[in-house]
């Protein structure tokens, strides 16, 4: 017999079809869910469906099919039952009545992913405050379940007897981490205001999980995070000093990656992460183009940007995967969108390429006159500004510079008084 802690935790899936939904997003939800039952390492011995006009509100499915599920459950003797749904506090006391093991949701199942993965300060705190949000409402009932011995799925939670002994403790300890969680948001934002008054040009990597942008963060920055082929493989930000070809250095940020049906918890308490997306000055929205669900994806990260009130800022979409690409397959269209592998060397040249021609799009050409002595707005333009180019008029004693500067920079407004006459006036 294979020694119970070594055996791999088998799972039952469970979904609900609802009439009038798209059976194409709700194919992708469960085949999401059991790739999320993979990432948490559970081996999927079933998936079970049921055509519904409504999710029933005691048991989720009928009581007939969930009776069925509970036999087959202890048959193949399963782990856990994972429901493609977030269950209500009353679903989740009466299903746990009917089956012998642990009945867990969607969102739980995300929940334990994020706890595995969370390495910084911040992820931690803002992944224990999504949890215990998430079980505060759910207290009564957990009993049996949060009794057992043992770790496994649905059980990595934030201190169990602690939840089943006392309330108030946890309202405590949502307080404590809320308060933790506004002092790194405040370190975080005076980070971004840094760089922002430094006017150091900004790029956020956004796309659905799994589409290979931590790949390419690594790839074009040797920021050595972590790459896997599975679901939130990424958790923390990082962000990386990126050289273009001309020279201009940028700041290349990763991001949790998108998913449908994110959980509302989740999306709250990584909000603050994502608001970094805002202070962007340009979005790479990377996309698995070799995913049969591919426009799907784009239009979850695309809501998710609105939702950020990011979907103003300029975009690049960086179809990854070229190599994995059957040709003529179809890929939707895009204002600005290059197709690549970040596996190779030359796509890669070329989207650095295409990077540079977006930066200097922002930046405006200028001819300055600067006086001799001012020395100091000499050494900040080759600063702040690209292809700068000067040469010094004797009869005026002056520099004339010609250079490009990005718009948004800071230093902008002092320039203005020594602008040629007729640039002044397009100011």
């Amino acid at each position: 017999m294979e020694p119970l802690n070594q055996r791999q935790e088998r799972a039952l899936l469970v979904g609900c079809l609802l009439d009038g939904r798209d059976e194409q997003q709700m194919r992708l939800s469960l085949e999401e869910l059991a790739e999320l039952a993979k990432t948490a390492g559970v081996e999927v011995a079933g998936v079970f469906t049921q055509n519904r006009d409504r999710i029933d509100p005691a048991w989720y499915l009928g009581s007939g099919k969930i009776t069925e599920i509970a036999h087959y459950a202890h048959d193949v003797d399963a782990d856990l039952v994972i429901f493609n749904d977030e269950l209500s506090p009353t679903q989740n006391r009466n299903l746990d009545t009917v089956f012998d093991c642990k009945v867990i949701d969607r969102t739980q199942l995300i929940l334990d992913i994020f706890a595995g993965r969370a390495h910084s300060r911040e992820g931690k705190l803002q992944v224990e405050l999504a949890q215990y949000n998430y079980l505060l409402p759910r207290l009564a009932g957990q009993g049996k379940q949060l009794s057992r011995l043992g770790g496994g799925i649905g059980t990595r939670g934030p201190g169990e007897t602690k939840l089943e002994s006392d309330r108030r403790h946890i309202r405590r300890r949502i307080r404590e981490l809320k308060q933790q969680l506004e002092d790194v948001v405040r370190t975080r934002q005076l980070h971004r205001e840094r760089r922002k008054k430094n006017s150091v040009y900004q790029i956020a990597l956004v796309g659905y999980t799994n589409a290979g942008k931590s790949t390419l963060l690594n790839r074009l920055t040797a920021a050595g995070t972590l790459e896997e082929d599975k679901l939130f493989a990424t958790l923390d930000p990082t962000t990386r000093q990126l050289k273009l070809p001309n020279g201009t250095d940028v700041l290349l940020t990763d991001t949790v990656g998108f998913i449908q049906d994110l959980p509302t918890a989740l999306v709250a308490a990584f909000r603050s992460t994502l608001e970094g997306v805002r202070e962007a000055d340009l979005i790479l929205h990377v996309v698995d183009g070799h995913h049969p669900d591919c426009e799907i994806h784009m239009e979850v990260v695309e809501k998710v940007l609105r939702d950020l009130q990011a979907d103003g800022i300029s975009r690049l979409v960086v179809y990854n995967k070229a190599d994995l690409i059957q040709e003529g397959t179809y890929l939707p269209q895009a204002e600005h969108a290059i197709l690549i592998s970040a596996l190779r060397d030359e796509d890669l040249h070329r989207l650095l390429c295409t990077i540079e021609e977006m930066v200097c799009g922002s930046y405006r050409e200028l001819i300055l006159h600067i006086p001799a002595e001012r020395g100091d707005l000499l050494s900040l333009l080759y600063r702040e500004g690209i292809e700068v180019r000067q040469q010094f008029v004797e009869e005026d004693d002056v520099y004339q510079v010609q250079v490009r500067l990005n718009q948004q920079s800071p230093v902008y407004g002092r320039l203005c008084p020594f602008l040629e006459t007729d640039q002044q006036q397009l100011t």
